[in-house]
């Protein structure tokens, strides 16, 4: 018998397999970065289809098998939202962790700044929208230890929260922050 484990997850990206059947890129609470295989999801009986929408937030039941992991049961707790600005950034956010993250391995921060980055999405006013993709990017590459130790003198990388306060503080280091991104991820050659 396999055991079942309950994690919040984020849904990065899917891809088609067999004839019903579809493989999530999943990023969990638990154990970080997942590709999870559900069966018949694509079918217009699945129960799960909704819950496991791209860029969508979801409660969700893992097994792993001998060939892999695969889900169990999902719940939807969040989707994106219908803003096309937010949609576009949390999908080039998704990009760079589906880059970066290699394997399976719990990093808390990454998925409270990816939580806090998707919901505040999803509320986000259009203004605020690159900010808090500039703020999540470098909070990705904090997390995942790209950002050099210059990074640690702003209270931006102390907590995951996206806040107007936070927002703003982070507006006045917006040049900071993109040079140290933008080093980072040429650095990383990949």
């Amino acid at each position: 018998m396999y055991q079942k484990y309950n994690t919040d997850a984020l849904v990065l990206g899917s891809r088609e397999r067999g004839e019903a059947d579809r493989v999530f890129a999943l990023y969990t609470k638990d154990f970080g970065l997942v590709y999870a295989r559900a069966s018949a999801v694509r079918s217009e009986t699945s129960r799960m289809r909704f819950a496991l929408q791209n860029y969508s937030r979801t409660r969700l039941s893992l097994v792993r098998g001998k060939r892999g992991w695969r889900v169990g049961g999902a719940i939807a707790e969040c989707g994106i939202g219908h803003s096309v600005k937010g949609v576009a950034v949390f999908a080039r956010i998704v990009e760079l962790v589906v880059r970066l993250v290699r394997g399976e391995e719990k990093n808390e921060y990454l998925f409270a700044a990816l939580a806090e980055a998707h919901r505040a999405l999803h509320v986000a006013r259009e203004e605020v929208v690159p900010t808090i993709e500039i703020v999540c990017a470098a909070r990705v590459l904090f997390a995942l230890g790209y950002l050099s130790a210059e990074a640690h003198a702003t209270t931006i990388f102390s907590h995951t929260a996206y806040s107007l306060e936070h927002l703003e503080e982070a507006e006045t280091l917006r040049e900071k922050l993109l040079l140290s991104i933008n080093k980072a991820i040429s650095e990383t050659q990949l």
